[in-house]
């Protein structure tokens, strides 16, 4: 179907919000989590940026809207719903008030579909404390419309406030400031407020069983009772992470930083909402080795929550920043070795990422023309990666940290708050750096495939696998594995995730050195999920029959894509696995997230 009425200046929104835009949103809602539904009205104050304009443009999903009208006047408004577009929803259009102003308070009363794409309602049983159900939200790229009535695009920034009811027995959280809680005779009314103008996408709610730990002076986290402590533990440098982040890219201005450790379902390592970044539990290694994650979460706190990406086609500039940031928070934290180390690693990510898509797939460029495309569906780690490799090469190109970090900061300070696209940053750093006039931009942003320079990276750790790993290629199989357990022993937790990439990259090993493999590494109760899931797709690239139970049984449990799509996919190739991966996806993709049932849908070839 053709997406008709989307925004010029947004493929993925109906709304116009350069004629009419929010300033704040307020939400009143009603959660009910026997009809899986929320319940209320929305607030939105708005205003009137072209004299001509006579109608509000909004995004709707599925949204069952009884009612519009004038706030102040309780005066009806007339509104129109668009059809409804798969994946995109429906252009909600409403008159605005016949009034001498420019400002406007538009009330709507709705209720959201339990279908609500933005959503995920857990039973009793898909939690860890198993007598409570749960709710989350997940918002980006464009779910905020499935549950509020607004404009969906990081084009808009709006603060909000939101008072939430619930049943007594549950805490209600949200990417905002808690300023009070009361509890009533029908359950509990909890109060948010978010000053600092945020996109709809970081817009977040999660109620549940929840108890919380402090982490340090504006950090506390947040999880089930039942595995709190353990969070604690993981999670306790936090607040070095921030302030480190602090001194790299300048003040942060949110006030608290929360963590919430969601239950296995959520479909990322982790989501930046303001005052409460919403984490996965297979961060839960039991040694702290995978809490950088909570560094790239933090580092959104400016690339990408303060400076925000125009629109999804520039996506770059959210997360080719953050990773570039988080990157320097870890060398600092840990050595410049281990920054180079992380970097020089996630090459073959990349490259791996590129082949799947195709060298000259228009969606390997940092800068993507979306038009026709969901943002969900263009996601990888191309803008993540690529936008990072970009960042370091002009850090060099520019005479290195000591002249890059001050100019970062100051490109915080110019552009925070606003919604800005690629062009803005280019004009910003040509200004900066005049030069600098020979960077070759159309090839850095606009061709397809990989990186046009990979930069020097330190690679000293990588050497050390590098070595161990030769040995065992050049082993036929027979004796004793070539690698001791002092060599394994030796390996940093980072060092043993390229270990293991390294051999997933290559061609199938003979299962017999696999087994020796599993043993010297203790694989088969291994925690650590970036370990695990390496490790899973060398078993099943080498057909390893034994092994297929395993990684069933864990996709089944974690929803993070970055290890569930590339199980499946490898299910999917092998001829004896195809039709158990299809009947295992159909079988479970209710319990997924929106999100990641409609990428693995698309992964398997499955029609929608």
């Amino acid at each position: 179907m053709e997406k008709t009425g989307l925004s010029p200046n947004d493929p993925s929104s109906f709304s116009r919000p350069e004629l009419v835009t929010i300033r704040d949103i307020c939400l009143n809602l009603n959660i009910n989590f026997d009809s899986k539904i929320l319940s209320g009205n929305v607030v939105l104050t708005v205003e009137k940026l072209d004299e001509s304009a006579t109608e509000l443009v909004l995004d709707s999903f599925k949204l069952n809207i009884s009612s519009v009208y004038d706030s102040e006047s309780s005066n009806k408004l007339q509104y129109e719903l668009s059809d409804h577009i798969p994946d995109y929803g429906s252009k909600l259009t409403i008159q605005l008030p016949s009034a001498e102003t420019n400002h406007f308070k538009i009330g709507i009363d709705y209720q959201t579909s339990p279908e609500a794409s933005g959503l995920q309602w857990l039973s009793p049983k898909a939690t860890a404390g198993k007598k409570l159900p749960y709710l989350f939200s997940q918002f980006q790229s464009s779910h905020a419309r499935s549950v509020i009535p607004c404009q969906d695009t990081p084009g808009v920034k709006q603060t909000y406030s939101a008072s939430i009811s619930a049943p007594p027995e549950f805490t209600v959280l949200m990417s905002a400031i808690c300023n009070g809680t009361k509890t009533l005779q029908a359950g509990k009314l909890s109060h948010f407020i978010q000053k600092v103008p945020v996109p709809s996408y970081l817009i977040a709610i999660a109620v549940g069983a929840l108890e919380s730990r402090k982490l340090g002076p504006r950090s506390h986290v947040w999880a089930e009772k039942e595995i709190i402590d353990e969070c604690a533990y993981e999670f306790a440098d936090t607040e070095h992470q921030l302030k480190t982040a602090e001194d790299i890219c300048g003040p942060y201005v949110w006030g608290i930083y929360d963590l919430l450790v969601l239950p296995p379902s959520f479909p990322y390592g982790g989501m930046e909402n303001p005052c409460l970044t919403f984490v996965t539990p297979t961060l839960l290694a039991g040694d702290k080795s995978l809490a950088n994650v909570v560094a790239h979460e933090i580092a959104h706190s400016w690339t990408g929550n303060l400076v925000t990406n125009r629109n999804y086609e520039h996506f770059w500039l959210n997360e080719g920043f953050t990773v570039f940031v988080e990157r320097k928070i870890q060398g600092r934290l840990t050595s410049p070795q281990s920054q180079d180390f992380d970097a020089y690693t996630s090459i073959s990510e990349l490259k791996e990422t590129i082949d799947r898509l195709g060298v000259d797939s228009p969606l390997t460029r940092l800068v993507v023309d979306l038009k026709g495309v969901h943002p969900d569906e263009a996601f990888s780690t191309v803008p993540y990666e690529k936008g990072q490799t970009f960042l370091r090469w002009l850090e060099a190109r520019v005479g290195g940290p000591e002249k890059f970090e001050p100019f970062l900061r100051e490109y915080f300070e110019e552009f925070k708050y606003r919604s800005i696209d690629t062009s803005d940053f280019k004009g910003f750093f040509e200004k900066r750096f005049p030069e600098c006039g020979d960077v070759d931009w159309d090839t850095w942003l606009y061709s397809p495939g990989m990186p046009p320079v990979i930069p020097q990276y330190d690679t000293s750790l990588a050497v050390i696998c590098d070595t161990l790993l030769d040995k065992f290629y050049q082993w036929d199989g027979e004796g004793s594995l070539p690698i001791s357990e002092e060599d394994g022993g030796s390996l940093s937790t980072n060092q043993k995730i390229y270990f293991f990439q390294k051999i997933s990259d290559q061609e199938a090993q003979p299962i017999q050195k696999l087994i020796l493999l599993e043993k010297l590494f203790n694989l088969d109760k291994m925690k650590n999920a970036e370990i695990k899931f390496r490790w899973l797709r060398i078993c099943l690239k080498a057909r390893w029959e034994d092994k297929v139970h395993d990684v069933l049984t864990w996709i089944n449990i974690v929803g993070r894509m970055k290890f569930v799509r590339p199980l499946y996919r490898e299910l999917f190739q092998w001829e004896a696995t195809k039709l158990r991966a299809i009947e295992n996806f159909k079988a479970n993709r209710r319990n997924m997230m929106h999100v990641t049932a409609f990428t693995i849908a698309k992964d398997l070839r499955l029609e929608e």
